[in-house]
């Protein structure tokens, strides 16, 4: 099965059906033929964060962009701690 790609105005049409035109969950997923989890996900992020839900297009979240930034920069720093500097004895690894 391929994996589609859903439009935002189309989650949030989904998520209106369910929760304002009180479709209930399982209709409105056997009607446009979608995986149930995926409409549940659907529904958690528009109730969380309406305004942030579905940024469309894979692009992530400012929060998600910034911790994975922050991540390579942990690691480019470990990485340069781990690199004896000249003048130091090396430790043998036993």
């Amino acid at each position: 099965m391929t994996r589609r790609k859903s439009s935002r105005e189309f989650k949030l049409e989904e998520v209106k059906l369910v929760t304002e035109r009180g479709v209930t969950v399982a209709q409105a997923y056997r009607d446009f033929e979608l995986a149930e989890s995926a409409l549940r996900q659907w529904m958690r992020e528009a109730t969380a964060a309406p305004t942030k839900a579905f940024p469309g297009n894979g692009q992530q979240r400012l929060e998600l962009t910034e911790i994975t930034a922050l991540k390579k920069e942990v690691a480019k720093l470990k990485a340069e701690r781990d690199i004896p500097k000249k003048g130091e004895p090396c430790t043998p690894l036993v």
